[in-house]
């Protein structure tokens, strides 16, 4: 949908920082996958899988060739029975943050509030050391970042998104056809985006799916979004591609204006709901340790 602004877009706030009382703050959350993935490496989580991790589960019946080590001898002396000792495995949790870079991103602190977004998602998986990836998309290819494992990674990984400008259009779908050209574990996509694709977002979003990924839908929108002003003769900019075009806006059509708007945001809630992806929706105009510590918990995507 284009965007009533002019094709400069506004300028990105700056530089990337996290507050460090903030920091402690999402030391307390996880990343919370609605799927049971197994990990390769273990870290400080707990998988829905059966294993020999540190956390007793459940007994089932011995049978020959387990390993007798994972005998409950206790239980045995009680019932006269072999049960054997099951563990809930802690593992690793592959994340992929999917983030727009496109030019439409500049309008109303959009992209301020995705990178920063990024930011603490990847800490939270960093300090419970699972996997994480951050794949930054627009019409410019652009590399992926993979930081490690650990706290400490976040400052480079800082500086890196720090350094990323809005420019180019959306291109959900070359992004993760990308993706889907390498070999990856099943984990959590998060596709952190305002979603203003000229080739829709439906394909993209239904192919990480197939995929068999977790995927969660973080739909970034600006205070003015749908809001068409002012009026009488205007030119209406679309952002990304410079096509412009010059009309009189009336009342009534800043109103079909609105009406498309909450219809395009409906259409992406659809979707979501169709394929059965999470969706959170992102305000620029609020606070961004809100949006994260409040909105993302109760949306069931931080726990």
């Amino acid at each position: 949908m284009p965007t009533a602004s002019p094709p400069t877009g506004e300028p990105v706030t700056g530089p990337l920082r996290l507050d460090g009382v903030f920091l402690r703050k999402l030391e307390h959350l996880r990343i919370v996958s609605r799927k049971a993935f197994a990990g390769r490496d273990r870290a400080d989580r707990l998988a829905r899988a059966r294993g020999h991790g540190a956390e007793f589960a459940d007994h089932r019946a011995y049978t020959p060739g387990d390993d007798i080590r994972h005998v409950d001898w206790k239980a045995y002396k009680r019932l006269n029975r072999l049960l054997l000792r099951l563990f809930d495995e802690e593992r690793d949790l592959p994340i992929y943050l999917f983030l727009d870079t496109s030019r439409s991103m500049s309008v109303g602190g959009k992209f301020d509030l995705a990178r920063r977004v990024a930011a603490a998602l990847c800490y939270i998986g960093l300090v419970h050391l699972d996997h994480v990836t951050i794949a930054p998309f627009s019409s410019g290819a652009q590399p992926e970042m993979v930081p490690g494992r650990g706290r400490s990674r976040i400052f480079p990984l800082l500086d890196r998104l720090d350094a990323l400008s809005p420019a180019g259009e959306t291109d959900l779908r070359g992004a993760v056809r990308g993706f889907a050209a390498r070999s990856r574990r099943r984990g959590v996509a998060v596709v952190i985006s305002d979603f203003l694709d000229p080739d829709g977002v439906e394909p993209s979003l239904r192919m990480l799916s197939a995929m068999g990924h977790d995927v969660f839908v973080i739909h970034v929108q600006a205070a003015g979004d749908g809001e068409a002003s002012p009026l009488g003769p205007v030119r209406i900019v679309d952002i990304e591609s410079g096509d412009a075009r010059d009309l009189d806006l009336t009342p009534g059509l800043a109103a079909a204006y609105r009406d498309a708007w909450i219809a395009e945001v409906q259409a992406l809630r659809d979707v979501c709901a169709r394929y059965r992806l999470a969706y959170l929706s992102a305000s620029a105009d609020e606070s961004f340790e809100e949006v994260v510590l409040q909105a993302f918990r109760a949306g069931g995507f931080l726990e």
